[in-house]
This record gives structure tokens, C-alpha cells and sequence, in this order.
């Protein structure tokens, strides 16, 4: 759902998933995000990052298991995959090395998707690691192992007890439903405004009743010296 940037990790989940044997036997990989041909982005870290997926499917032969998509700027297609991955019981992975907000999660989870998104960032707000969703660490040790484990024990876990995808897709759901929507959005910019709007008024006594104690101490005190100065 994004350029290839080097710090969307997007590479460095296909890495990841291209060692782990337990999830790739689990799942397939789908990833959205990018140009095919390097010569079509502009950016050269992009070209590099497309460069280096391209290298990653040929190492460790991802083909029959994976499925690349360039990037999409229809929402109407966006949201789309998203049901679509939803449909097939999958999850999404938002694996940046930081990521400010995080919109792509508050969209998957708004789509019913049990996400793994980064602890860096926004997202390790979003989600109540766990009961909404699950954190994952892009920079934590073993170069990735410990979030394909928690994908994999996730998935294995769904064969084993149906309900459970389900479990997380309703905490997600409620998640956003309780935290992210437009009218919470909406309700939160009034408040503010009111809030605003009753300092501005209390200022602005306040200011008026200073004016009128330093006109006072200039009648009773000041205004006498400057008299007697004269």
C-alpha cells in the first residue's frame, strides 16, 4: 500500500518471510507497494528497494508464494484487498521502521483484518497488543524472527481454534470503531474549539483585569511622584 521505501521495511518483511519455513508452509505473501520496473520511480532509493525485492524473490524462490502488486491509489480497489485478504482468513503486516500515524492500519483493522504492525510509531497506539491486533518489532534481534513467530503462532493458532481470527478481527473492528472514527474525529475538533474559545474569553477578562489594577496603582501611587517630580 506504499513506495518502496527503505523505511516502509517492506523488503524486510519479504526477507523475513522468505526464511521462515514454519510461516511460509502457513501462508502465502501478498505484498502491495512500488513500481516492478526500478526505471519507473523517480527516487533512486525506491529503485534500489525495487531492485533488491526482485533479488529477494530470485534467493529464496518465492514464486507460487508470493504475489506482488504495484502500489494502488484507488480507494475504491484499496479497499477491495483489503476485504479480499479479510475473505481468505490472511492478516496484514504493516512492518515499517517507524511510522508516524499509520492510516494502512487503521484501515486494515477497519476492514476486519487482524493486523501486526510496527511498535515504532503510531501504530503501537492503534492496536492494543494482543486483544486488537499485535505489535511487532522491525528492529528487534534476529533479524525478524521474532515477528514471523508471532505471525506463525497466529496462524497456527487459527487452524487449531476457528474463532480466534475471528476474536481479533471483532477487537479490531471495536478498536476502531471506539477510537478512529470521522464522528470521534469531528466531536474531538468541537471540544477543542470550545476549549479554545473559553480560554480566549478568560484571557481576555484577565487581560482587562490587569489593565485596570496597573490603572489603579498609577491613580493611588504613580501618578503622585510623577506629580511631585514636576
Amino acid at each position: 500500500m506504499a513506495r518502496l521505501d527503505t523505511v516502509k521495511n517492506i523488503t524486510g518483511l519479504t526477507e523475513w518471510y522468505g526464511r521462515d519455513k514454519r510461516l511460509r508452509s502457513l501462508v502465502n505473501l501478498v505484498i502491495v507497494g512500488g513500481f516492478f520496473d526500478p526505471s519507473e520511480s523517480k527516487d533512486r532509493e525506491e529503485a534500489s528497494e525495487i531492485k533488491k525485492m526482485h533479488a529477494l524473490i530470485e534467493t529464496y524462490d518465492l514464486r507460487g508464494q508470493m504475489r506482488w502488486i504495484c502500489a494502488q491509489t484507488d480507494r475504491k480497489r484499496n479497499g477491495e484487498l483489503y476485504r479480499c485478504i479479510a475473505d481468505s482468513k490472511g492478516a496484514f503486516v504493516q512492518p515499517a521502521l517507524y511510522e508516524a500515524f499509520g492510516l494502512t492500519v487503521i484501515e486494515a483493522m477497519n476492514s476486519g483484518l487482524p493486523t501486526f504492525a510496527t511498535n515504532q510509531g503510531g501504530p503501537a497506539e492503534i492496536i492494543v497488543d494482543g486483544v486488537s491486533g499485535f505489535h511487532i518489532d522491525p528492529n528487534g534481534g534476529g533479524g525478524g524472527e521474532d515477528a514471523t513467530r508471532k505471525m506463525a503462532d497466529f496462524f497456527e493458532k487459527c487452524e487449531l481454534e476457528p474463532a480466534h481470527w475471528r476474536r481479533i478481527s471483532d477487537a479490531g473492528l471495536a478498536r476502531i470503531e471506539g477510537c478512529y472514527t470521522w464522528r470521534i474525529y469531528a466531536d474531538k475538533t468541537l471540544n477543542m474549539g470550545s476549549v479554545y474559545t473559553f480560554w480566549r474569553v478568560l484571557n481576555k477578562r484577565q487581560k482587562l483585569a490587569k489593565q485596570r489594577y496597573i490603572q489603579l496603582l498609577y491613580n493611588l501611587h504613580f501618578r503622585n511622584l510623577v506629580m511631585t517630580d514636576d
